[in-house]
Order: structure tokens, then sequence, then C-alpha cells
């Protein structure tokens, strides 16, 4: 009898520890899971989302990062409002700005993450390049991406002339990352001369700042013919293709080398949908002669801090343009690639004379249309 207790209480003592040691993995378990879900929680952004970084972001890009918070800010133009939202699909599109504490910045800094790429949201441009080819465009973006506030893709997107199709999400999507105070850039210069272009920005952003460089329409053209002739060794002579027959002298505007520099007949098209305020329009010329004038024009339409100044720039004698001082940790300077500043052909005087009769009543209109002389006569 005495033993039959003793091995029921045994029993019992065993089925007591196993239903212990059952509700102890129980909360063991629990106690991990709630481990790992808050790991999760604030684990960075990059540890489970490889698609930050920014396909248009490359080495030299680096060297002029903004690794701080910026100081000034102003109005991101790409907010809804009853201007620039036209329809369902903008107003879907265009997402709010996400605030970015310092103590965020400092941290990713600290894990070696480079901001622009772990922060900030994704904007449509406040402000686009629109123009025109063989102006000095890319010279201008190269100029202003020194400047922290100043975020801009790489590539020419092509959106509004060539891709509109794929819509404003995949556009967006193109645009590198922003903190609050940034502004986000593009340039694609065949915007300016494309008849669809105006309206499509506009149903986009009706308040984007849009520059435009130009210069002297004849040195334009022939640079235009100098770099489809390296691409085509054998293209027509450039009086062939700017002449519509050698005995008339008739300038064939079908030709886009000559098409191109009617700068007041493309203008009248983008003021059916933007003031006058909101375009700048950038000397080519001056941009080679007095860079940092320029560029601080260009800072100043952005409200932007001047930053980018005199002590940025050197005039490369080889090329005939200036070029960028060398950056901290770099050992070289920074100077646009060898396609820029190729040596043009030599054109017929009498070729040239002609460009310039032709050209001269539309470019006065140009000056009347922008209040600005840029000497090309």
């Amino acid at each position: 009898m005495g033993c039959s207790v003793c091995t029921v209480r045994l029993n019992f003592g065993k089925a007591l520890s196993r239903v212990s040691l059952f509700f102890i993995m129980i909360l063991i378990f629990t106690y991990f899971f709630y481990c790992l879900t808050g790991f999760c929680e604030s684990a960075p952004r990059s540890f489970y989302n490889i698609q930050t970084i920014e396909r248009d972001y490359d080495i030299l890009d680096r060297k002029y990062d903004n690794l701080r918070q910026p100081t000034r800010f102003h109005r991101h133009y790409d907010a809804p409002t009853r201007w620039n939202v036209t329809d369902s699909t903008v107003r879907a599109q265009v997402g709010a700005t996400r605030q970015i504490t310092g103590s965020n910045i400092k941290q990713a800094q600290s894990n070696g993450i480079p901001v622009s790429n772990t922060f900030g949201t994704k904007k449509f441009p406040q402000a686009i390049i629109i123009g025109v080819k063989k102006g000095g465009t890319r010279a201008l973006l190269e100029f202003l991406r020194i400047h922290p506030d100043v975020r801009a893709v790489g590539a020419e997107p092509h959106f509004f002339d060539r891709f509109y199709e794929k819509g404003l999400e995949w556009y967006r999507n193109l645009m590198p990352r922003t903190l609050e105070g940034q502004v986000t850039m593009e340039k694609t210069p065949s915007y300016f001369v494309t008849k669809e272009a105006p309206g499509r920005v506009c149903a986009m952003n009706c308040r984007a700042k849009l520059i435009v460089v130009v210069r002297d329409p004849v040195t334009r053209a022939v640079s235009d013919y100098t770099q489809t002739l390296s691409k085509n060794p054998g293209l027509p002579s450039f009086q062939d293709l700017a002449l519509k027959n050698a005995s008339a002298g008739l300038v064939d505007t079908s030709w886009s080398a000559v098409r191109i520099g009617l700068y007041a007949k493309h203008l009248e098209n983008w003021l059916l949908h933007f003031p006058s305020s909101h375009i700048l329009f950038v000397s080519g010329e001056r941009l080679v002669s007095d860079p940092a004038g320029e560029v601080g024009r260009v800072q100043d339409f952005l409200g932007l801090k001047r930053v980018v100044s005199d002590k940025h720039f050197y005039f490369n004698q080889t090329k005939g343009f200036p070029c960028l001082k060398k950056p901290e940790g770099s050992s070289r300077p920074r100077c646009l690639g060898k396609s820029k500043g190729r040596p043009h052909p030599q054109i017929p005087p009498e070729v040239i004379q002609k460009l310039r009769d032709f050209y001269r009543p539309f470019n006065l209109r140009f000056y009347q249309m922008t209040g600005q002389d840029f000497g090309w006569d």
C-alpha cells in the first residue's frame, strides 16, 4: 500500500515537471519572438531592402554628396495643390515628404551607409534643365551637383519626350532620394524642342522651375553637326545639310541642327503653359567665360544659398572650357568627358554668314521675349 502511494506521487511529480517545462518553453519562445520582432522594426532599411541604391549614383558623385542635414529649407513644389494636381493619377502619385532627424543621419554615417541611399524620399523634380542640345547643359548640371542641396539624375531620363507612356511613378523612381530642403533636378535638352513636353511637364507640376542653356545658334548648329559626324563619318558636309541647294542658298529648317536654334519659336510653346518668371535662360558663352557668375544666377533662381563660386573652377586651356577643381580626397580635377570640346570642322565663311542672316530676326525676337541680349549679332 505504501509503495503504491509512493509510485503515484512519483508519477504526479514527473507530470508536473513536464507541464512546467512546457510552460517554460512557451515563455522562452515568446521572449525570442518579441526580441526578433523588435529587431526587425528597428533595423536600418538597407538591411532588408537592397533596392534603395540609386541606379544613377556613380563614384564621382560621392565626393560631392551632402552628408549633413541641410541648413536651408524651402517649399517643395511637388506637394499636391490645386495648381499642380491635374487629375487623379497625378494626385495618387505625389507623396508627402518624410522628416529626417539629425540623429538618424549621424547614425547612418557611423554605420558607413551613404545618407543619399538610405534617407529621404523620391520626389518629382522641382527644377528641370529643358534645353538646349549642345548649349552647355551637361556642364551646368555638373557644376550644380557640387551644391549640397542639389540632387540630380545622372543620365537624361527623356521621360516627357520618349518614355511618357511609362507613367509618372516610373519617372519618380528614377529620381535620387532627397532630404527636406534639397532640390531634385534632371536634365533632358530635347524637351525644349518637343511640342508635347510643356503640357506634360505642367500636368506633373505647373510650378516647376525650368532652365534653358542657350548658345549662338550658328555655333550650336556646327557643334551639333560635329557630334553627329564623330558617330557617322560618312555624313554629308555641313553646307549640304544646312542649305537646300547651293545656288539658291536657302536655309533648310527641316534639318534638326538648324531647327533647334529657332529659340523664339520653341519658347512660344512653353509660354503657353509656364509664366516667364518660371524660366531661367543661361548663356552658354558666359557659362564658359564666367562659370561662377552664371551658376550663381541659377542658385538664386532655385532659392539656394550661393555655395558654388570661383574657388570651384579653373580654365582648362586644352579643352577650352572650365573644369572643376579636384575635390577633397581626389587625385585629379573633374572635367567633362572626351566628347566635349571637339574641334569643329572648317565651314565656308559664306555659309556661316547665310546662317547668321537667317537667324538674326529670330534672335532679336528671342531677346525681346527673354529681356536679355545674348550678343549673337
